[in-house]
């Protein structure tokens, strides 16, 4: 069958999860990027605010938003898009954390869907100083992205992963997840 995942990365208009401005998501099958996904939209009431201080990291304004789509309309979408494969993040915690807490704040029950961590691989693959997104990235050879564009990291996360699984010589995702002591979890518990 071959490496399957759905690599996401979310970012946040201020300091709560449930205040995603931007998904980027990149599909891989049979060890292949295949397609990928990027959408901005308007975080679900009440924050629906922007913080200068995630501004100033993503670069995403409040008009930069004004004509798109509400998370509502952009939710069902990301989650048509991952065709029920296992969804990855650097920092799952992070990105689960925003796509749990976005759904409950506009009633919306997800899927049982499962995930894993690029973090967490890359600790248990690679001897480095730091395991930052951008770290990890240039130590593969991933050096050409733009750091917080959530299409790019995503990008970059999926060819960590893709990277760790050929280190590992791992042909699944649950090969990869035993070679690195790791497991699927449920998005939702």
């Amino acid at each position: 069958m071959g490496l399957e995942f759905v690599a996401i990365d979310f970012e946040t208009a201020n300091g709560s999860p449930a205040s995603p401005c931007a998904v980027g998501l990149v599909r891989v099958r049979d060890g292949q990027i295949q397609e990928s996904l990027s959408m901005l939209f308007r975080p679900p009431y009440p924050n629906n605010w922007f913080h200068e201080g995630n501004i100033q990291v993503h670069g995403i304004r409040p008009e930069d938003i004004v004509d798109s789509p509400d998370w509502e309309e952009v939710l069902p979408e990301l989650l048509l898009f991952t065709e029920g494969l296992p969804l990855v993040a650097h920092n799952a915690s992070f990105d689960m954390g925003v796509l749990r807490a976005s759904a409950e704040a506009v009633g919306f029950d997800l899927p049982a869907l499962n995930y894993f961590c690029s973090l967490s691989i890359a600790r248990r693959t690679y001897a480095l100083e730091s395991y930052r997104l951008n770290a990890v990235a240039y130590a593969i050879g991933h050096e050409e992205f733009q750091h917080h564009d959530a299409l790019a990291d995503s990008d970059a996360c999926a060819r960590i992963i893709l990277h760790a699984a050929n280190r590992h010589d791992a042909d699944s995702v649950e090969d990869l997840l035993a070679a690195t002591k790791q497991q699927l979890k449920p998005l939702v518990v």
